[in-house]
């Protein structure tokens, strides 16, 4: 077997490996072709930094890349790792990585990251012993938002190219996908909501998936947090919310108060590369 990087690879080849390699993940996965081309642009996979195991002519494990920079670091994202059934507990993974951050480091990637969740304890193991460190913890949420009576408020819609992203609180928080580097390559929609002749929060939103990426309130106005709920619900009624940081307390509460579940937990975790 050997590892070759992915540029020259079909991606319904890839994409068949992926889907292979999570069907007995610890969530569904989507199986769509045009979404993971779609998020994949969007996340900026880039497969001449993405890698395979193969044997002989068959793929049989990867790691997929992301690759920007971001905070003024070139960074490597791992935006899926995996090994399709009958080839796992071959170290494969770990023979990936071994050839991957050489050669990231020869592109100069400064960094690598990844999203893991927590109760996958073996590929913890294998991240610490190839050297990553938990940087962040997420939680993740869906369900069906349940306010009560609305409160009213006026949602104005924005172009995402003309955000003020760094006018906005707690950017440096989000994940690789929910960072607005991401989000310009996707299907979102930015919308503020105006209470009292003044924008009170924000929200990012895709209507077609209804996945929220951003939202977050911008005064400490009683009642905010239900009006800029009450406004994502003119959008969408059921949502979906990956990795909200554990350090936004009220944010996680405002979720839970609204009838969302806590169906998933993750870290981040980095790795220094030079």
């Amino acid at each position: 077997m050997f590892v070759k990087h992915l540029s020259d690879t079909p991606f319904e080849t890839i994409l068949d490996c992926f889907l292979k390699a999570f069907d007995d993940y610890f969530v569904k996965m989507p199986t769509d072709k045009d979404y993971y081309q779609q998020r994949w642009k969007a996340a900026k996979v880039d497969f001449s930094s993405s890698y395979g195991m193969f044997d002989k002519e068959k793929l049989v494990g990867f790691i997929l890349h992301a690759v920007d920079t971001r905070g003024g670091k070139l960074i490597a994202f791992n935006t899926g790792t995996g090994v399709i059934p009958e080839y796992r507990g071959k170290r494969i993974v770990k023979s990936i990585y071994e050839y991957a951050l050489t050669d990231l480091a020869e592109k100069g990637v400064e960094k690598s990251k990844l999203e893991v969740i927590t109760k996958n304890k073996i590929a913890i193991f294998l991240y610490t012993g190839i050297g990553f460190n938990r940087c962040k913890e997420y939680k993740c949420f869906n369900g069906k938002l349940d306010l009560g009576s609305s409160l009213q408020s006026e949602l104005r819609e924005m172009d995402l190219k003309d955000v003020d992203w760094d006018s906005l609180p707690n950017q440096q928080l989000y994940s690789w996908e929910n960072q607005h580097e991401s989000l310009l390559e996707g299907n979102c929609k930015f919308f503020q909501v105006w209470h009292d002749q003044k924008p009170e929060s924000f929200f990012v939103i895709d209507p077609d998936l209804n996945y929220l990426a951003q939202f977050d309130v911008l005064t400490e106005e009683k009642g905010a947090w239900k009006r800029l709920f009450s406004a994502i619900r003119n959008i969408s009624e059921t949502i979906k919310v990956n990795n909200v940081d554990v350090r936004l307390k009220e944010k996680l509460d405002a979720l839970v108060l609204f009838g969302l579940e806590n169906t998933i937990d993750q870290f981040e975790m980095e790795l220094e590369i030079n």
